[in-house]
């Protein structure tokens, strides 16, 4: 009886069944090909505090590309992209770096930098949006 019972409810439990309805999703525009790009391994930098002791930020970043036929366009120029933004990162101040707000306008100057970078290799800007994924600082 123990395992009859069993039985059925791990069948309960594991089928693929779905107990709530799913909304239908719109379909994707037809131009709509982004990509995503890791910056690979996450970014580890200094900073100054202001009792002159250096705090560090740790920082995983994904590149939101415009087409997804570019990516190995920003794989190529990965590190260039990676040394600009731990410049950036190295020059903040301590509470820029540990306000939200701030954290937004280091994420906005990281965005248009690679993405003025990226104009001067290549000849166009290739991304929608930098995005930070974890953002640590001690």
């Amino acid at each position: 009886m123990r395992l009859a019972l069993l039985l059925v409810l791990s069948s309960l439990i594991f089928s693929p069944v779905s107990l709530a309805e799913e909304e239908p999703t719109a379909p994707a525009a037809a131009g709509d090909s982004f990509g995503y790009y890791g910056l690979e391994p996450e970014i580890v930098t200094n900073y100054v505090t202001k009792g002159n002791r250096l705090g560090y930020i740790r920082v995983n970043i994904e590149l939101m590309i415009k087409e997804a036929d570019t990516m190995a366009i920003v794989e190529h120029h990965a590190p260039l992209i990676r040394s600009a933004i731990i410049e950036i990162l190295g020059e903040q101040p301590e509470d820029k770096i540990k306000s939200l707000t701030g954290r937004e306008e280091i994420r906005r100057l990281c965005f248009t930098t690679v993405n003025g970078l990226l104009e001067q290799e290549v000849g166009q800007p290739l991304l929608v949006n930098l995005l930070f994924t974890k953002f640590l600082y001690q």
